[in-house]
């Protein structure tokens, strides 16, 4: 694990990261996004349900992407 992160999201997301890995410096610029406090689970249900707010993206950009999310989760 690196000793230092710079975490890119929104504020709590980075609260709640941070306080579950003590032993790594993160670096925070806390930015607030309007749009996170409106996702609730009963929205993320139904647009799963009705397979509604579908994105497209084009291969490359999604295979960085992926690569991306796995080295964040890989932290």
């Amino acid at each position: 694990k690196p000793p230092r992160v710079v975490l890119m999201t929104e504020c709590s997301m980075s609260d709640n990261v941070a306080l579950q890995h003590p032993e790594v410096e993160f670096i925070r610029p806390c930015n607030l996004c309007p749009h996170m406090k409106r996702i609730t689970l009963a929205n993320i249900r139904t647009a799963l349900e009705e397979n509604r707010h579908v994105v497209s993206i084009e291969p490359g950009i999604a295979g960085r992407a992926r690569l991306a999310v796995e080295r964040m989760l890989a932290v």
